[in-house]
């Protein structure tokens, strides 16, 4: 810092900027505060109080010592600042009274309890492997391009699927973290944009895995005949679906797998579309991209370094065009939808960038 912006900038506008820094050096405390929380079962605890509880009650519930009641009350209060609860005091009580302040869940943080929540996501994205792989970063940017090169390959010398083949827990750990997901932003897009699915009379999941997701479409569209396509050790012979449901054993890479290596990540994408298509014999003329979604959050941001894979809408164009579909258009959410005639791309893959 220079002494020119010293003399420039205002005492109180300097620590508000010293704060931010701290800020953004200091970030990945809140991660760790929520998982901690999410450990310990500090929110499921508090949901089935009905939503609400004192610090002496949720410290009985997560089985925290006696003695670090103080240090809870800290990350309860760093929790509340970041959003995932409130604060009330009750009437007559002290403001140091933890035996008297009542904790809340926020809308956020409902989202992780209940029968349909995403807590499992939390142990995936906040765990070591996922982690330490952000100290490659900067490694990475410097690096040659290498085709599917990630940050986390270039950390660990292997991809999250191939470390997950080789460590049942962490496989486990991303299942789940993928159905919990799914399930969720399809419950949030059938209540608000169940019109999509108006007039479909067959979908199909690419790579569904044994169908979580997909079981909520059938539940909720009866007429729609839903069909979950993964590969044979993926669905297993235990999957034998339920009626609704139809699980097929196949691979929609084949036969670009074996050039997997050697092609990038948009040149498998037109392979997959390419095969996809050769399922219909109608095409419908390309109409306007419509944006139907507000500019998000920084979090949008957060999740294309994340994925470090966001696919932009001219993009998208040049890879269903290639493919043979036209681009209707794109619904813009936390994960996003993708029209394409004569398909809707129901996608789960975040960080579409809309640039």
């Amino acid at each position: 810092m220079t002494l020119k912006l010293l003399a420039e900038v205002s005492p109180q506008d300097l620590l508000v900027a010293l704060a931010e820094v701290q800020g953004h050096l200091l970030g990945y405390v809140k991660s760790m505060a929520l998982k901690c929380a999410v450990d310990l079962g500090i929110p499921e605890a508090m949901h089935r109080r009905g939503g609400s509880a004192t610090l002496t009650v949720i410290a009985a519930d997560a089985a925290v010592h006696p003695a670090k009641l103080a240090d809870l009350r800290r990350l309860m209060e760093l929790l509340t600042a970041t959003g995932m609860f409130t604060v009330t005091d009750r009437e007559g009580s002290g403001a140091n009274d933890s035996g008297a302040v009542v904790y809340k869940l926020t809308t956020a943080c409902r989202f992780l309890v209940g029968s349909l929540n995403l807590s499992p996501m939390v142990p995936f994205l906040v765990s070591p492997p996922v982690v330490s792989s952000f100290f490659s970063l900067g490694d990475w940017l410097k690096s040659e391009p290498a085709a599917a090169g990630s940050v986390f390959e270039l950390a660990h010398g292997c991809s999250q699927w191939e470390m997950a083949n080789s460590d049942a827990t962490l496989n486990r750990i991303i299942n789940d973290s993928m159905v919990a997901d799914s399930k969720l932003f399809l419950e949030v897009i059938i209540m608000d944009k169940g019109r999509i699915f108006r007039g479909l009379s067959s979908l199909v999941d690419v790579g569904g895995g044994h169908g979580a997701a997909t079981q909520v479409i059938a539940a909720a569209f009866p007429r729609i005949k839903c069909t979950v396509l993964d590969l044979p050790h993926v669905i297993g012979q235990d999957v034998t679906g339920d009626g609704k449901v139809r699980f097929v054993a196949g691979n929609m890479l084949s036969p670009f797998h074996l050039q997997l290596p050697s092609y990038s990540r948009t040149f498998c994408m037109i392979g997959v579309m390419k095969n996809c298509i050769k399922i219909t014999s109608t095409l419908c003329q390309t109409r306007e991209i419509a944006k139907s979604a507000e500019d998000g959050s920084h979090t949008e941001y957060v999740h294309d370094v994340y994925q470090w894979d966001g696919t932009r809408e001219n993009e998208w164009k040049m890879i269903f065009s290639k493919a043979g579909f036209s681009l209707e258009k794109i619904i813009l959410a936390f994960s996003y939808i993708v029209f394409v005639a004569p398909f809707t791309v129901l996608s789960c893959i975040k960080g579409l960038d809309r640039r």
